[in-house]
């Protein structure tokens, strides 16, 4: 029988591992306790701020053995804001970390023959900071100095914690930011309050291509209005050329979803150009694109190099948003298909892949779990399939499609080494796995991705 803690109460703890969010793990008679900000081999005060039956929260008072590996973070917000998780911790250490994520996150699930898995060594960065190629912060009016401040909410909190200097962030997109917020204060644009469900402007959007240096600015409403939108318009285009185009989305609901349906072009480009691997990209402002373009780069590599496309292959991108991964590879495969429920995403895919003069790609709207059975009954075999859900895993209908007609080879592109390990149960049952790599495209925070090669057996 595990012990009950009560909230308040204060222990002595020896960190035994980081958890999924970054967090210390440490045991006190059994139960398992989450610091935040503790690491690996301290010793530490901790202070219970949550106590259940099965696991208990605490937060750090004091480090009495403190772990080499410990650094001051660099960011002067990074207790508050919650955005990061690992600054804490040195950068090779963060790297290690995300391999040994992927280690437990098998352990748990326990796919077949996982102990003889080969995890390679997390791909880092050589420079882990400013590489974010996109800003969405919320917007206040701070009640005393009736200035307008931009930044993220505290985590499991709407407190807004003001950011000038996102140290992650790339360095545009934050001067965009700055730049904006001063000018909506100085028009008095009525600023959205949630608690009251009152004002106009909730968030702001910045994007930039880092290839091209093109930003795009989406103005994120409560309504179709824009009091004084010209002047602030042409305010914003003097003040800062890097910005091509600004587009405004109205998000009429009370929601955290950030962004509503229906989006209004107001000055500039209706879309940014990106290149990623010699593909460029048009941008609209709901297109899902990779955060970390210099990582997406190795990423993508990683899942080309697992592909081995020496000989020409039929591939299928289940999940292909904007053409990302099927496009970086289409000149050296035989055909590659693709598909994703976004109509916005297919249009823009199929636009990329006429403007690369490709011939050998096909993209529809729709789910992969129903395509994919009908491009199997038309006689379409594909010798490959790429598969980039989101963090929710595969969904189970393509699992069994998967497993229903497993094509030769299949390359796993996760963003959650949870539900990769849980997918992987099913998979290992028709494929072996060669390798598993992670890529680091989120430093200082607890994400990784992985890239793993399958093989039918």
């Amino acid at each position: 029988m595990a012990v009950q803690l009560k909230p308040n109460q204060t222990l002595t703890l020896k960190i035994k591992r980081l958890g999924i969010n970054g967090e210390g793990i440490a045991y006190y008679k059994r139960l398992i306790i989450f610091v935040t900000g503790a690491l690996p081999n301290e010793t530490v005060v901790a202070k219970i701020t949550k106590a259940t039956p099965r696991f208990a929260e605490a937060v750090l008072v004091k480090i009495t053995k403190k772990s080499p590996d410990r650094i001051t973070p660099p960011c002067p917000v990074y207790e508050e804001c919650g955005g990061c998780q690992l600054q804490h911790l040195a950068y090779s250490k963060q790297l290690d970390f995300k391999k040994d994520l992927l280690r437990q996150a098998l352990e748990k699930y326990k796919p077949d023959g996982y102990q003889k898995f080969e995890l390679r060594d997390t791909l880092g960065m050589d420079e882990p900071w400013h590489y974010r190629n996109k800003a969405q912060f919320q917007l206040r009016k701070n009640k005393k100095t009736q200035q307008v401040e931009a930044g993220l909410y505290q985590a499991e909190s709407h407190q807004l914690v003001p950011i000038k200097d996102c140290l992650v962030q790339e360095p545009t997109t934050q001067k965009v930011i700055n730049t904006v917020t001063s000018l909506l204060t100085k028009y008095d644009t009525p600023i959205y309050d949630e608690r009251s469900n009152s004002g106009i402007i909730r968030t702001l959007m910045v994007r930039i291509g880092i290839e091209t240096g093109e930003v795009q600015l989406v103005l994120i409403t409560k309504t179709k209005k824009l009091p004084q939108g010209n002047a602030l318009i042409r305010e914003i285009t003097n003040r800062l050329p890097e910005v091509v185009s600004i587009m405004q989305n109205v998000q009429d609901k009370k929601t955290s979803v950030i962004m509503g349906d229906e989006t209004i072009h107001l000055w500039g480009k209706n879309a940014i150009n990106e290149k990623i691997n010699e593909v460029s990209f048009e941008l609209s402002p709901r297109a899902f694109f990779q955060l970390n373009p210099q990582q997406t780069k190795v990423l993508y590599q990683e899942a080309i190099q697992a592909l081995d496309l020496t000989t020409p292959k039929t591939v299928v991108d289940a999940y292909c948003g904007v053409g990302t991964i099927g496009l970086s590879l289409a000149k050296q495969a035989k055909e590659v298909r693709g598909m994703d429920i976004i109509p916005q995403a297919i249009d823009d895919a199929k636009a990329n892949a006429k403007a690369m003069n490709l011939t050998n790609t096909h993209y529809e709207v729709g789910t992969a779990e129903s395509l994919l059975p009908k491009w199997l009954s038309e006689g379409f075999a594909p010798d490959a399939i790429v598969v980039d859900p989101p963090r929710t895993g595969l969904d189970n209908q393509l699992l069994k499609a998967i497993q229903e007609s497993p094509s030769p080879q299949m390359v796993y592109i996760s963003c959650n080494v949870s539900t990769l390990a849980r997918d992987l149960v099913s998979l290992t049952k028709i494929y072996t796995i060669d390798y598993l790599q992670s890529v680091d495209m989120f430093p200082q925070t607890a994400r990784c991705e992985v890239v793993v090669k399958l093989t039918r057996k």
